[in-house]
């Protein structure tokens, strides 16, 4: 199930009434057109420009010119940028639970984020009915921050949880905004005990950071949990046992005006969402990541595997 505001839900009651109306009115393309319900046309998707962003971007435009829509897509860096135009010149944003909930949220004196996603969007849904943006059913594929070390420090101490490291000091390689965050340092140090001895601000699942902790320069590093390239550098992550990370589950975030005059959405893009999971994302990734394929060419693979696109 889709959530969105009670004017939203009012309106689709609408839309359904109106098409209930006869027969003759059925048949009439002028009536049709009155109700405000369409089915494909124009949909403008932005969101991030990191590799994930992208495959699931071409999944989402996959599905919709699939289902007669004629999907626009402008990618850029960061969630500041697109924000300013959504909703509003841009309908659909491919998004992370907690993290868009924590940006809508950033001026809130308390946080709204949970490890739990459903928790999460309820804690939210005030804001979000606020902001006009409607957030279908989210997936259980989560890509949460995450914190790995070589496969030979991890044996050499007996590691395979964050709470192996309580009282250990260490170099973390990380993004420059790592200092202090309650998901990154700052957890790391007030949750687990870690002694962060010094942050190398050298970036997000970097190729600089991996190699930080490969060559011994940082003992730890940051990255992602569907990280598909860890394996093959010999690094491994360290499971978040005391779960200091908020729910950063894969959701669809729509223009709740949007949606109102395009109700099909979620029968096209919940499936997916049902069908992603933390294990097969991760693979993915890494079949972009590592093996260099196309990101609409694996989008594509996965659709017609799980049955949710025709060859």
């Amino acid at each position: 199930m889709f959530r969105r505001s009670l004017a939203a839900v009012a309106s689709a009651g609408l839309i359904l009434l109106t098409g209930c109306a006869g027969d003759e009115l059925a048949d009439d393309p002028a009536a049709e057109e009155d109700t405000g319900a369409t089915a494909g046309g124009p949909v403008s998707i932005s969101g991030q420009s990191f590799p994930e962003a992208a495959l699931v971007t071409e999944m989402y435009v996959a599905l919709l010119e699939d289902a007669g829509y004629s999907p626009s897509v402008n990618l850029v860096d960061t969630r500041d940028v697109y924000m300013q135009q959504f909703p509003g010149d841009i309908d659909l944003v491919p998004e992370y639970v907690g993290g868009l909930v924590d940006y809508l949220n950033r001026d809130g004196e308390e946080s709204l984020t949970t490890p739990d996603a459903e928790e999460t969007i309820e804690n939210a849904q005030p804001l979000l009915e606020e902001q006009g943006i409607a957030l279908l059913e989210p997936s259980e594929a989560t890509d949460t921050n995450a914190f790995f070390v070589t496969q030979e420090y991890a044996e050499e101490n007996d590691l395979s949880t964050l709470s192996d490291l309580e009282g250990m000091t260490v170099t973390l390689a990380a993004a420059p905004d790592c200092e202090g965050r309650p998901d990154c340092a700052g957890g790391l140090e007030d949750v687990y005990g870690i002694d962060v001895e010094k942050i190398l601000p050298l970036g997000f699942a970097s190729q600089q950071t991996y190699q930080s902790v490969i060559d011994g320069e940082s003992q730890l590093g940051l990255t992602a949990t569907t990280d598909g390239t860890l394996e093959s550098q010999g690094l491994v992550l360290l499971e978040d046992d005391q779960d200091i990370q908020p729910a950063q589950n894969l959701v669809p975030a729509v223009s709740t005006e949007f949606l109102d005059t395009n109700t099909d959405l979620p029968t096209i893009l919940e499936p997916l969402m049902a069908a992603l999971t933390t294990e097969k994302l991760t693979e993915l990734n890494g079949r972009v990541a590592v093996d260099r394929e196309q990101p609409a060419d694996v989008a594509r693979d996965f659709l017609v595997e799980e049955g949710l696109l025709e060859e």
